[in-house]
């Protein structure tokens, strides 16, 4: 009895350790690990994929929002820098202008002191403006004089004066005081020349007041 145990323990060790069986036995165990790996790894990408879609909508909202965001910036940017192109712009004609125009009022209250030369000296007699009346002749020269000075004054700041006698009339430098049909004048014409206007840089300072001829 104890002879036969003996031989069945050996017979089963003999089956046991056979290299052929160990082979078969490593291999079905290396397949099935394989197909448990893979089994494993395909449930853990399918439950991956849709994690990484949802990070992929998060990630492409914020991209369209900091777009956005982008534009918004660039657009008020520009307009910015287009008001304050603008302001520059406009802040550097009023010094320009004031610069210009800064004497216009000082100018306009001349005007009258130089009316009054000019009236002055017209209405002194030429015939009388000789060497027997010295006095007369001195008074005379001294207005002129004065006259001509004041307008050299007048032409170094920008102030020229105005006479369109002759002239057609426009509204921007002229005044009309009347219409009325002259001999030898074209109608639209200025025939008379009541007081003269004055310009400063180009800008009607005062309209000459004038007589328009008009048509029979």
């Amino acid at each position: 009895m104890a002879s036969w145990c003996v031989r069945a323990v050996r017979q089963s060790y003999s089956v046991v350790a056979s290299p052929s069986l160990i082979r078969a036995s490593s291999a079905r165990l290396l397949c099935t690990a394989a197909r448990q790996k893979n089994n494993n790894g395909s449930e853990e990408d399918g439950s991956q994929k849709p994690e990484q879609s949802a990070s992929e909508k998060v990630l492409a909202e914020e991209k369209s929002q900091l777009e956005e965001q982008l534009k918004e910036v660039t657009d008020k940017y520009k307009r910015a820098l287009a008001d304050t192109e603008n302001l520059r712009t406009r802040s550097q004609k009023m010094v320009e202008d004031a610069k210009l125009y800064g004497i216009q009022g000082f100018c306009k209250d001349l005007l009258e002191v130089a009316d009054i030369l000019e009236k002055a000296t017209e209405s002194v007699p030429k015939e009388e403006v000789n060497s027997q009346n010295p006095h007369l002749k001195n008074l005379y020269d001294g207005l002129v004089m004065t006259e001509g000075q004041m307008q050299k004054v007048f032409t170094k700041h920008g102030l020229v004066k105005i006479n369109p006698d002759g002239k057609k009339f426009d509204p921007y430098e002229h005044e009309a005081l009347f219409h009325a049909p002259v001999k030898g004048k074209e109608p639209g014409t200025v025939a008379v020349v009541t007081k003269v206007g004055y310009k400063i840089h180009g800008r009607t300072l005062r309209p000459a007041l004038v007589g328009v001829a008009k048509g029979p």
